[in-house]
């Protein structure tokens, strides 16, 4: 799963640096020098990084300056709004530098600290630019467009003054937009306490399975829950839920204090519910969630057969939670960084051979750190890094299947940052959510489209087509039910009604049957896994997982199909980065997300699929 910074982008003048000085032969043929990053192409150094912290500790207030001035002429707008850009930037790549050294080990006090540092300076940010929005709503839209007109320098800000004018019914006055700017650390207070409990605080259990003794934190969890001996499953899934379980009511407390914030934004900002202030910032319809939901239900009864499949092919005598994960069939096969590297080449060879060079060339350099270690931050991510130096990934990959496809779904979020780049000015290169696990989940069914035509076995060729149905029911249906209780807690939240630890694992439990179906066993004490999902701690953000999984459905399909006029207007979509409303681009390509045929498309792929495994099991 991506973490895409403010500025999750790779800028074209370093790309184009980079790839000049690896040549493609030499790229095709390299292996992977080393699983851990380079950070000094952010900053050299630790005190290279507090230098320029201190720096812009000192310039940021030297924003206001430029308050009062953006009326004056096309050229002062320009350059309050450049300044802004500027800072920015420079704000955005000590976040990156940060965030990324704390992740690498959780239990540091001083990365901790420097991450801590950097958020607060995300505040002043925000605080010393809060009057540049009221500025422009004073303008008007009339003279806003006149000055536009006036300073070709404005064209590329064009859709940032946009999203500002029509946002005029929710912005506030000068002061109170400074004072809301001011909540930013302090909203931000229950993610920061759930990764700390969870990264380093937690006691994580160990325990003994058939394999020998393991420890549950949320790397192991990933990793054994998929074991072939049912009673481990059970063991992992009853442990590990257990431990959560035992810090329900503080994770509980977190999770609604958070949900509590994103009330209060919206209420403050005239907004009807905490939903519609999510969507609007990227022109999202209301409709586009709920259809997804609704759709998403109306297709249950094909997931419901999926598990009768599973149970099957598992050859169980009944269907349980923790028997989701673990491969329907033995592989007999591994990958390690080089044998991903080589297949994921492969793989995307569909979106012609420029993206394949440029993916050749990127998986040569050290822009990942690949291994699980201890205090390490879980699960996997793509952080765009400065816009004028490249992506950086957070992986752990074992060197199972899963370890593959998250190596090329994480690279697919990091060529969509230097396609955007490339083709984009800082200002309009950062793409949204909503777009971006488009170009990651297209990779990952390039990838399994890939191998199950190249297998060679029925037992091989049925396993690649299980990983597909698990990549559609993971990513599209499991999200939406994400999405889901995101929206009943945070309506809860709107009703006045007392949000707890105990009410989301209620609602949480009513989903897992409703999802699962009836043949699927639900222990009550997995119904605490909400407190697993570090993406609730970004409002509403996990529907689009599912949105954008729907449409690489149909980008995959289309390009396979066809040939390089569709090929060329999937790569557009990743070229156009944030140019637009996200809503509007893919409208462009031929896709509209407010209506139901993507969804009932994917669900379509799903059971066509499930049709595929049906003739290979006889």
């Amino acid at each position: 799963m991506p973490d895409l910074s403010r500025r999750a982008l790779f800028g074209a003048s370093a790309a184009t640096a980079l790839f000049a000085a690896v040549p493609l032969a030499r790229a095709e043929g390299a292996t992977i020098t080393s699983p851990v990053w380079d950070l000094t192409d952010l900053y050299p150094t630790d005190a290279a990084w507090l230098a320029e912290h201190d720096r812009m500790a000192v310039e940021l207030p030297k924003l206001l300056a430029f308050k009062g001035t953006t009326g004056q002429s096309a050229a002062a707008l320009q350059a309050a709004l450049q300044a802004i850009s500027d800072a920015d930037k420079a704000v955005s790549r000590l976040s990156i530098y940060a965030s990324l050294k704390g992740d690498v080990d959780t239990r540091s006090a001083p990365d901790q600290e420097r991450r801590s540092l950097a958020r607060n300076l995300g505040t002043t940010l925000g605080q010393a630019s809060a009057w540049l929005a009221p500025e422009v709503l004073g303008l008007g839209a009339d003279k806003a467009h006149a000055f536009e007109a006036a300073d070709p320098g404005l064209g590329k800000f064009r859709f940032q003054l946009d999203q500002i004018l029509r946002a005029a019914p929710h912005t506030l006055s000068d002061s109170d937009e400074a004072i809301l700017a001011a909540t930013g650390t302090v909203l931000g207070g229950p993610r920061n306490v759930y990764i700390q409990l969870t990264g380093s605080d937690i006691p994580w259990p160990e325990i003994t399975l058939t394999t020998g003794k393991v420890k549950l934190d949320d790397q192991g969890y990933g990793r054994y829950r998929q074991s072939p001996n049912r009673d481990d499953r059970r063991k992992v899934f009853t442990t590990f839920f257990g431990a959560y379980g035992e810090f329900e009511s503080s994770l509980g407390a977190t999770l609604a204090a958070k949900i509590n914030g994103d009330v209060f934004t919206a209420r403050t900002r005239k907004f009807d519910s905490s939903m519609q202030a999510a969507l609007f910032e990227n022109g999202v319809p209301e409709g586009v969630y709920r259809t997804l939901i609704a759709e998403a239900n109306a297709g249950l009864p094909q997931l419901h057969r999926y598990f009768k499949v599973r149970q099957k092919l598992l050859g169980l005598p009944d269907m349980a939670y923790y028997d989701i994960y673990p491969p329907v069939v033995k592989l007999g096969r591994t990958f390690d960084l080089d044998t991903k590297r080589r297949l994921a080449l492969e793989a995307m060879k569909p979106l012609g051979q420029p993206y394949v060079d440029k993916l050749a060339k990127a998986t040569a350099a050290k822009w990942m750190d690949a291994l699980p270690k201890p205090g390490k931050t879980s699960g996997a991510y793509m952080n765009g890094g400065a816009y004028d130096v490249h992506p950086y990934l957070l992986l752990n990959l074992y060197d199972d299947y899963d370890g593959l496809t998250t190596f090329a779904h994480e690279w697919g979020h990091a060529m969509h940052s230097v396609l955007a780049n490339a083709a984009q000015p800082y200002e309009t290169a950062e793409y949204t959510i909503f777009l971006a696990e488009i170009a990651s989940t297209n990779n990952e069914q390039l990838l399994a489209h890939y191998m199950e035509a190249n297998a060679t076995t029925k037992d091989e060729k049925l396993f690649y087509l299980v990983q597909l149905l698990e990549l559609l029911r993971g990513t599209f249906f499991r999200q939406t039910m994400f999405a889901e209780f995101e929206l009943l807690s945070h309506e809860e939240a709107e009703k006045g009604a007392a949000l707890s630890g105990h009410k989301f694992s209620a609602i949480y439990l009513d989903l897992l049957k409703r999802y699962h179906g009836p043949n699927v066993i639900i222990d009550p004490t997995f119904a605490v896994e909400w407190a697993y999902i570090p993406h609730f701690y970004r409002n509403f953000y996990v529907y689009q997982y599912a949105t954008c999984v729907a449409a690489s459905a149909f980008f995959s399909d289309r390009t396979l199909a066809g040939g390089a006029a569709e090929r060329e207007s999937y790569l557009n979509v990743l070229r156009t980065g944030g140019s637009d409303y996200p809503n509007d681009i893919l409208k462009r390509a031929g896709l509209d997300m407010t209506s139901p045929a993507p969804y009932r498309a994917l669900i379509a792929k799903f059971a066509r699929t499930l049709d595929q495994v049906e003739a290979l099991m006889g």
